[in-house]
């Protein structure tokens, strides 16, 4: 303690800082906090149906952010620009990254103190995530019937359609193998959007070719590479999910009417890109 002047103030604000908001955005105007953090409603006097909410809620923020970054990385790839898709990539598989980590925060959930609101669901579930079905189609999963989940919102089941229609990240990548050269069938490069990627002999030679002669392919090796970081990251998503869910709930069936983990058991095993898996083999 200075004997002149008193103890010291620690916590005193620099005279630059702004204190007054009445007329200009503050930190919670920007970014909406009022009605983010105001919209965790619980249907139970449960504890932990707090956390249920909140590991959901911001799951589905992160699925935007994805969205967004896969948008704009198929954009740049389509249009030849592959190097800014980079960046792109590498942040999507930072965001899985979060995802997979979520779930051993929900993991802390015991089978009992779910059963303490799990009614209060209802028929909904996670199966009905919209923003997981696009981040499927963008990364070439598509699935028509899906859609019928979401028929009693005309618009979004619009969007979804549209979504199913365009082409996936793979799609514009195996344009980018043609744009370059590389022998691709016809029928890869004008097949139906709308159907799931099949695998396909001229693809995975294209990829050979392109691991085999980095130094010509380096654009394209990087980029094969990035699209393994996510493909990996959402299968460690899926896999994360299914075992926190069997863990919960053991074997019963799902909120949504699924059968629950068996069904999730079979999602795991539906990789992305399947060529740039294939070709390791035989490199």
């Amino acid at each position: 303690m200075d004997k002149d002047k008193g103890p010291r103030d620690e916590h005193r604000l620099e005279e630059s800082m702004v204190t007054d908001f009445k007329k200009d955005m503050s930190y919670g105007d920007y970014l909406h906090l009022n009605q983010i953090l105001s919209s965790q409603h619980r249907l139970s006097g449960h504890h932990d149906e707090m956390l249920f909410i909140i590991i959901h809620q911001t799951s589905e923020l992160w699925m935007k952010l994805i969205l967004h970054e896969l948008t704009a990385a198929t954009d740049h790839i389509v249009a030849g620009h592959l190097e800014p898709s980079f960046k792109m990539l590498s942040r999507v598989a930072r965001i899985q990254q979060q995802l997979v980590q979520s779930w051993n925060v929900l993991s802390t959930l015991t089978p009992s103190d779910y059963m303490e609101f799990r009614e209060k669901l209802g028929n909904s579930s996670g199966f009905q995530s919209f923003q997981n079905r696009l981040i499927e189609f963008a990364m070439g999963q598509k699935n028509s019937k899906i859609l019928a989940v979401f028929r009693h919102q005309p618009e979004l089941y619009e969007s979804m359609m549209a979504a199913l229609n365009k082409p996936s990240i793979y799609d514009a990548a195996i344009g980018a193998l043609a744009a370059r050269g590389l022998p691709i069938d016809q029928s890869v490069l004008k097949r139906d959007w709308s159907l799931i990627y099949q695998e396909n002999a001229s693809v995975e030679k294209a990829w050979l070719t392109v691991y085999r002669d980095v130094h010509n392919y380096w654009d394209l090796y990087e980029l094969a590479e990035k699209l393994v970081d996510i493909g990996s990251q959402q299968q460690f998503w899926r896999f994360n999910h299914m075992s926190t869910v069997e863990r919960i709930i053991g074997n019963k069936k799902g909120t949504g009417g699924s059968s629950g983990v068996s069904y999730l058991k079979k999602v795991v095993e539906q990789p992305f890109f399947p060529e740039l898996w294939t070709l390791r083999t035989k490199l």
